[in-house]
């Protein structure tokens, strides 16, 4: 009974994977769960118990013909939807993973075939666990499945969060892009070096003149920086620089967090990350300490564009000083 049961699970997600026409060697159905080489920031924690998910509400604003940006509690949610069925751009959490198939039902008829995982953090793939049972094929970078597979321990708080199930864990992974052919577009997501995490993926819909880029791009907020999972500001930078020649003055730019954008968002967010890792270098090189650096109110220029509380600010700055200031 296991071996029909293995078989008919192997039997659908080669059905799905060839019937998209990935590109040959561009992925790779995932190996073994190996630890990562250095601790790892837990995926972004599932939202508090006081958050009250019935009155969460899930919005959809179109991007393109057939593509979509849905926004709820978590990360933005990319939706492209047609004859081949539904892909998504990660799912948020799980609670609202009910909502959010009724988002896309409103959509379209068709099943959700696809979920592409943009990084490993919570508000982005905490809905996995449900899509995966419900036979949805779960797609990320390497990174993410292998720091999904095991307890994921956060060198700056000492928090452990254990392992996801198997459930919740990508399927198909790939080291550097996959493709995919869907809905009448070439969906390509591409590994971008290390930046908010190790794992980051940035997915453009080539013939549409859109781009996801996950959470490599925070428009209008600072962004968060997972410093233990491998991320940095440096490349931070070099995301947004490898996304920019990709685009024009009409691409549609899909963020992590906040609201659509375009390459002039983008710009801005880039000179801002500049700006900022130039105004802090110099102090870490000088010896200054996290607080005396917060002190000096590095980001001043742009707290009122970029912050989004009192002390949104200060998070940012200690961020990227423990990034600068780490032995590399």
């Amino acid at each position: 009974m296991r071996r029909v049961r293995f078989l008919a699970v192997l039997a659908l997600v080669a059905a799905s994977v060839l019937a998209l026409a990935l590109r040959p060697g561009a992925s790779s159905f995932a190996q073994a769960p190996t630890p990562p080489a250095t601790p790892s920031t837990p995926p972004a924690a599932p939202a508090a118990p006081q958050v009250d998910w019935n009155a969460v509400q899930i919005k959809t604003d179109q991007v393109a013909p057939g593509i979509y940006m849905l926004t709820g509690r978590g990360g933005n949610i990319g939706v492209c939807v047609g004859d081949d069925g539904a892909f998504l751009i990660d799912d948020q959490f799980a609670p609202l993973s009910d909502k959010i198939k009724a988002a896309v039902a409103a959509l379209t008829d068709k099943p959700i075939r696809f979920i592409f995982n943009t990084h490993l953090h919570g508000d982005h793939t905490g809905g996995n666990e449900n899509f995966g049972k419900a036979w949805t094929v779960i797609v990320a970078q390497n990174n993410v499945r292998r720091r999904m597979s095991v307890d994921q321990v956060n060198a700056l708080t000492g928090r452990t969060t254990p392992a996801s199930p198997a459930a919740a864990l990508p399927i198909i992974t790939f080291e550097d892009s996959v493709t995919f052919h869907m809905n009448g577009y070439t969906e390509l997501a591409f590994h971008v070096a290390p930046a908010h995490t190790d794992g980051d993926a940035i997915v453009r819909f080539v013939e549409a003149n859109v781009i996801h880029m996950g959470d490599c791009f925070f428009n209008g907020r600072y962004p968060v920086i997972d410093v233990p999972a491998g991320g940095s500001i440096g490349g931070m930078i070099a995301a947004t620089e490898r996304a920019m020649p990709l685009m024009d003055d009409k691409t549609k730019v899909i963020p992590g967090h906040g609201p659509l954008g375009d390459k002039a968002s983008l710009w801005a967010f880039h000179d801002m990350l500049v700006a900022v890792r130039d105004k802090i270098q110099p102090m870490v090189t000088a010896g200054k300490t996290a607080d005396e650096i917060v002190a000096a109110k590095p980001t001043a220029a742009f707290d009122a564009t970029w912050a989004t509380d009192s002390t949104s600010a200060a998070r940012f700055v200690r961020v990227v000083y423990s990034d600068l200031s780490r032995k590399k």
